[in-house]
């Protein structure tokens, strides 16, 4: 299988359960079969050093404006969106297969805006706890007789 984004032949390395196609010693973007980011994600709740450290031609530019066929699918172009809501983190992805293809980086920033967001959710339950705590307690003290 070669590389969508600078056909590089692709290495097979094994995350966990997982085994997922990484283009080492190209430009060092991941390949994703259908549902294998979320495995990884939840049977690592970190990133492991092997996708992390993907050995990375510093000479090979990759031209983000090609569109990239799916290494998996033939003749389907992957399509560009964002990953989440936040819209933070832009991914490719097979329409056909439901495959993920990550440009070197993008795994770290998807990884980064997940934890962000439960420190928020956390945040956000946190303040709201509070909030509901003031909210009672001066509901409290309206009940109360005066002295």
């Amino acid at each position: 299988m070669d590389c969508p984004a600078c056909s590089h032949a692709l290495t097979e390395i094994q995350v966990g359960s997982v085994k997922l196609d990484v283009c080492a010693g190209g430009c060092a973007g991941i390949w994703f079969d259908a549902f294998e980011l979320q495995r990884v994600e939840k049977e690592h709740s970190g990133i492991g050093d092997a996708l992390v450290n993907v050995p990375r031609d510093p000479a090979l530019q990759v031209d983000f404006s090609f569109k990239r066929s799916c290494p998996r699918c033939d003749d389907i172009k992957l399509k560009r969106h964002f990953f989440s809501a936040r819209k933070e983190v832009e991914v490719d992805q097979c329409p056909n297969c439901g495959g993920y293809w990550l440009d070197a980086g993008e795994l770290e920033k998807i990884h980064a805006e997940k934890v962000r967001a439960a420190e928020e959710a956390h945040l956000a339950d946190t303040n709201i706890s509070m909030a509901a705590i003031r909210f009672l307690y001066r509901q409290r003290l309206q009940e109360r007789p005066p002295l």
